[in-house]
């Protein structure tokens, strides 16, 4: 008997894992193309080994949007134990013609519908930081020199809101790395 409760364990974490996959790749496939422009960050960082340190200029906007308290940020967080903001929320963005996201304003819970061209954005605090699916791009060594001009983040964002970093992008928005030759 216990066997069998073993085997089934091993059948459902199988089930759970491959549901996952199978979830990211239809966004992969089918999600909604947006693009994220990208903001400074310290030089020093923005090229670490075989990754790239992100941060975008719409965190600015959503930052400005937060109704603050005494404390910092009080809008969708909580403090953890070591006194740092963590939450998660959703941004209304529209996109221009070329599919470059612009903030809105923040979405409600309790905001029924959006209006036609305005899309969700999820976005996690973590360190009272806002951070978009990642905070980091990570390439092929050596590579690096092809994402210097990097001026946008290719997402594919799901229906709900939850976007998936694919690409960095020039000015042009053309793809740039491996991808691209």
């Amino acid at each position: 008997m216990r066997r069998f409760w073993v085997v089934m364990a091993g059948v459902l974490v199988l089930a759970l894992v491959n549901h996952a996959i199978w979830s990211k790749e239809q966004q992969l496939a089918n999600g909604r193309v947006m693009y994220l422009q990208l903001a400074p960050v310290d030089p020093r960082s923005l090229m670490q080994g075989d990754y790239m340190a992100l941060n975008y200029a719409i965190v600015a906007d959503i930052h400005a949007a937060m109704p603050k308290e005494a404390g910092g940020t009080a809008w969708g967080n909580d403090i953890d134990d070591s006194g740092l903001q963590f939450g998660q929320g959703a941004a209304v963005v529209t996109l221009d013609e070329q599919s470059v996201a612009r903030f809105v304003r923040l979405h409600s819970e309790d905001e029924a519908t959006l209006a036609t061209n305005e899309y969700l954005l999820r976005f996690r605090v973590r360190g009272g930081q806002v951070k978009f699916a990642t905070n980091a791009y990570f390439f092929e060594e050596g590579t690096a020199d092809l994402y210097a001009n990097a001026a946008y983040g290719l997402f594919r964002v799901s229906e709900d809101g939850e976007p998936l970093l694919t690409h960095m992008c020039d000015a042009e928005l053309n793809i740039l790395g491996s991808e691209s030759l």
